[in-house]
């Protein structure tokens, strides 16, 4: 505990996504005063086509409320 997911869109390198999870480590034991071994970190690759669908409206919109950084588009601006 933490447990970050991170939704991403396919082609972002393993060494790029290895250094996503490491900051994130960093800045949750950094910020929340966890041990590192109490943080875990997942990408999960979500195809563009599928984005809206998948992330915007299913766990995006419904949770805005709940959101400390917001996206800077809504629904009308997705495909």
């Amino acid at each position: 505990m933490p447990h970050v997911i991170v939704k991403l869109w396919p082609g972002k390198s393993e060494a790029q996504k290895t250094r996503l999870a490491e900051a994130i480590t960093k800045a949750v034991t950094e910020i929340l005063h966890y041990g590192e071994e109490s943080v875990s970190v997942a990408m999960e690759e979500v195809k563009a086509g599928d984005w809206a669908k998948k992330v915007y409206l299913a766990e995006v919109k419904p949770n805005i409320g709940t959101l400390y950084k917001k996206p800077g588009y809504d629904e009308s601006d997705l495909p």
